[in-house]
């Protein structure tokens, strides 16, 4: 008698995964909340700024301010994060951070002071220099490690759909309104709608540092970082590209002088790039996991950096959004790929560490970014600031590929790492 041996079965991929629990869900609502207000306000401070000065250099301190405390508490928040209770300290610096809105809307309707808005700007700062990596870690803690891919396409997402509506709604408002003030409460409104979701979340047990707070300990997330090759090299492309990509700064230039569309068609031109990301990230959440992360994260940095090129030079409206789309669209394919692996390869003990460090490359290099690419507009135009960032793109990209040949090696995001 002739044995049939059996096909063993396939493993079907879930689209959904993260969102069948419950604590996620809540998580991804309230980062949606928190991120839309954000968005819209990024947009309002940078037009009443240009509104009031007409320089390009003080858009770019607007960046500057807010990511001092980032690099400057980098360790410390870290530790905090790790050491501490991460969903009270999420609670308290969301509540902290409406306050500062509050203060922006004050002085946006009186016409502070703007040293006073830098002010509560570095104010701002400092406290997403604690929440960002203790926000981080809540994200393991709402479902298993299983579905850490999952978790991560649909976070990247939640934020990407907060970034479409946002710059739009912040356009539309100040256009309706002749002001920036209502952009400024409805952000109070949002942090405080993350603060009651946040609150409701059960979260899974991790574990978390028990290590006294040492030099050693607070540098052991950079630590970890640099030993882990892939990581860094992803971390690296990140940086510099967001650093010399940095188009999204000199986008009230754009709008008001080159392209001359106002306010809404800024809220547009800001939104673009988001819904270029909303369309990826749903194609990735229905694909297959990629089978060549690495190739398919430098393509997609090296595409980013020709995008942002073209995107600089041009003088048509559909064409500069096209470009601003394709950005969107390749940039959350290197988030997704970055922050599977930060997920996946991240002890949980070290979460808020490796989160902090991870802010500081990543995060502050949007507002390194958006003060380099201010500066540079300053001395040579915004073209050109543009176009050479897109130029320092590429050539970042070939330097990455050349020092870290691990990266082009990686093949699933869930392939372990070999050391060299």
């Amino acid at each position: 008698m002739t044995t049939i041996e059996q096909t063993p079965p396939i493993e079907r991929h879930d689209p959904y995964a993260a969102l069948r629990f419950r604590d996620f869900r809540l998580l991804a609502v309230g980062r949606f909340a928190a991120s839309l207000g954000e968005q819209m306000v990024s947009v309002a401070i940078g037009w009443e700024l240009y509104e009031r000065t007409g320089s390009a250099f003080a858009l770019g301190l607007v960046g500057l301010v807010q990511v001092l405390p980032v690099i400057l508490l980098v360790f410390v928040a870290g530790h905090v994060a790790d050491r501490y209770n991460r969903k009270r300290i999420v609670l308290v610096s969301q509540i902290l951070l409406a306050v500062c809105t509050l203060l922006l809307a004050w002085l946006s309707f009186t016409q502070g002071s703007l040293v006073l808005v830098y002010l509560v700007l570095f104010a701002i700062g400092v406290l997403r220099a604690f929440n960002n990596p203790a926000a981080s870690t809540l994200l393991p803690q709402t479902v298993p490690p299983e579905v850490f891919p999952s978790a991560a396409t649909w976070s990247s997402s939640a934020w990407q759909f907060a970034a479409v509506l946002g710059p739009g709604l912040g356009g539309v408002m100040i256009g309706l309104f002749k002001s920036a003030t209502p952009v400024f409460v409805l952000d109070t409104i949002a942090c405080l709608i993350f603060v009651a979701l946040v609150a409701l979340i059960k979260g899974r047990k991790i574990a978390q540092s028990r290590e006294a707070p040492t030099f050693r300990s607070m540098i052991a997330g950079f630590s970890f970082i640099r030993q882990s090759k892939i990581i860094l090299a992803a971390i690296t492309l990140d940086l510099f590209a967001v650093l010399f990509g940095g188009a999204v700064a000199l986008l009230p230039v754009y709008a008001k002088d080159i392209l001359q569309v106002g306010p809404e068609g800024l809220g547009w031109m800001r939104a673009a790039p988001s819904i270029g990301a909303i369309l990826m990230v749903l194609t990735i959440t229905y694909l297959p996991p990629f089978k060549k992360a690495g190739r398919t994260l430098l393509w997609a940095v090296a595409g980013f950096g020709v995008a942002t090129i073209v995107f600089g030079l041009s003088k048509s409206f559909p064409l500069s959004l096209a470009m601003l789309f394709l950005l969107g669209a390749l940039d959350n394919i290197s988030v997704v790929i970055r922050s599977t692996l930060l997920l996946t390869r991240t002890p949980d003990e070290m979460r808020g560490r490796v989160s902090a460090v991870n802010s500081v490359f990543i995060g502050a290099s949007n507002e390194l970014g958006a003060f380099e690419s201010g500066a540079v507009a300053a001395i040579g135009g915004p073209i050109f600031a543009v176009v050479s960032g897109g130029i320092g793109t590429i050539i970042v990209v070939s330097l990455v590929a050349y020092i870290w040949p691990e990266i082009r090696r990686l093949g699933k995001l869930s392939d372990k790492e070999h050391p060299a």
